[in-house]
């Protein structure tokens, strides 16, 4: 027979389970005892499981069903253009929206927009996707490489100004992962050499740069909707600006250079028009923007709070008053600190239970085969060719950069984790770190 003081077993198992999970976050093993790794046979750290939540439901089928009744699914003056446009603008309000069909294309509208000629030099991030510089590339500019923030993964103002020349004409800030670039300084730069600054926020829904949305403090902002992404159409992207001179522009530079609104060929440049029935799934996912970032934020700010101390183990550095929307999570590795490399490193965590993998792209972009051999158009590059750049990608060193892909092991957050999942990969990483401890 129980007494008063007796804890009821359910309850007992409950708490015990709870300590142990505490300590796992806080240590990963009581007492300085080695865990043995589920690698080598011993117990995972990560149990818990994660809910399926739905991507899409009644939110885009409402809108869905409403475009159907539409006598046409072309995107001027749509309704779900509209609607979304509208949405859009309540949570970053910039003048001139424009949707269109990747983050690519939004990236091209906005190199077009900001008046790039061939010659003309943009620096960006060599931590990208390759559809950073793809409309530099077919603008006939030249993508210049600056080095990166050791732990931010953001371009490191000081280096940017560096690689400035009088050729130099824009600047591309890639907020990678989410993680909002050093906007005040970029910007500062910017306004000093008269540069145009692109913020390619296709990783960055809904991020914030000092309390202040992301997009709203360059000149130009392109995000992505490719199906990876925090929202998503498939496929599609939206670029957008309150800018008097590049704002007007966006429109014309993603439909074929024709002016709606003037029914005047104003410019020439491609067809990467949206359409209805994509926005329409826009505007429902915009509905669950705000729910699916915050919970990115703050799982991801739990991660960096619960391994921060770990041994050789650098968090993802974050700004206490940005929001980073940890499209993916990433920590660095100090070679030095560890008897195994980074591969080894990476199976032990997976099979712990982590979702998990090193790196993100294999080489910083101008070491790949089509920027080292200048090779962009059917083996050519017009404007080198010509006389109009000197630049020789096999000459250019952005070492930071290599560093980090070198010893960077990305981490998938999702908004479906729970507080407990995040607890216990913190738990596991500790665990691997002290097992390889050296």
């Amino acid at each position: 027979m129980e007494s008063k003081n007796d804890m009821p077993r359910r309850e007992f198992l409950a708490a015990t389970a709870g300590m142990t999970l505490a300590g796992l976050a806080a240590g990963g093993v009581a007492q300085g005892v080695e865990e043995k790794l589920a690698i080598d046979g011993g117990a995972k750290a990560v149990t818990a499981t994660s809910p399926t939540l739905p991507r899409f439901g009644a939110p885009e089928r409402e809108r869905l069903e409403e475009m159907i009744k539409q006598d046409t699914l072309f995107y001027w003056k749509g309704p779900q253009t509209t609607i979304f446009t509208e949405r859009f603008k309540a949570i970053c309000p910039l003048e001139h929206v424009m949707t269109c069909s990747s983050g690519t294309a939004a990236l091209h509208i906005a190199i077009g927009a900001a008046g790039i000629v061939p010659g003309d030099e943009v620096i960006t991030s060599p931590i990208t996707d390759i559809g950073t510089v793809i409309g530099v590339i077919y603008q006939q500019g030249v993508p210049v490489f600056a080095d990166l923030l050791p732990s931010e993964l953001t371009l490191d103002p000081a280096d940017v100004r560096r690689r400035i020349t009088p050729k130099t004409k824009a600047i591309i800030a890639v907020h990678l992962a989410g993680n909002p670039s050093r906007m005040e300084e970029l910007r500062a730069i910017a306004d000093e050499h008269k540069l145009v600054l692109i913020e390619d926020a296709c990783q960055a829904w809904g991020a914030k740069y000092r309390g202040k949305p992301i997009g709203t403090l360059g000149d130009i902002a392109c995000w992505s909707l490719q199906n990876s992404k925090h929202i998503t159409t498939g496929d599609g992207g939206v670029v957008a600006s309150s800018h008097p001179v590049y704002g007007p522009k966006l429109q014309q530079y993603g439909d074929k250079g024709f002016n709606r609104a003037t029914s005047g060929w104003e410019s020439f440049s491609t067809n990467y028009r949206m359409s209805e029935p994509q926005a329409a799934v826009l505007a429902g996912q915009l509905t669950r923007l705000e729910g699916i970032v915050s919970s990115r934020a703050r799982l991801g700010n739990l991660l960096s709070e619960h391994i921060k101390d770990v041994h050789g183990v650098l968090p993802h550095a974050v700004h206490p008053e940005d929001r980073c929307v940890y499209w993916f999570y990433m920590f660095r590795l100090d070679p030095a600190a560890f008897t195994c490399d980074r591969a080894q490193f990476s199976k032990a965590l997976a099979a712990e239970g982590v979702p998990c993998s090193p790196g993100y792209i294999p080489v910083p972009v101008h070491r790949s085969d089509v920027f080292q051999k200048h090779a962009f158009f059917n083996g050519h590059w017009t404007i080198k060719e010509a006389g109009m750049t000197d630049m020789d990608y096999t000459k250019v060193e952005t070492p930071e950069a290599e560093a980090i892909l070198t010893t960077g092991m990305r981490v998938t957050i999702h908004e479906s984790n729970t507080e407990e999942q995040i607890l216990q990969y913190a738990a596991a990483i500790k665990k691997v770190a002290t097992h390889y401890k050296a």
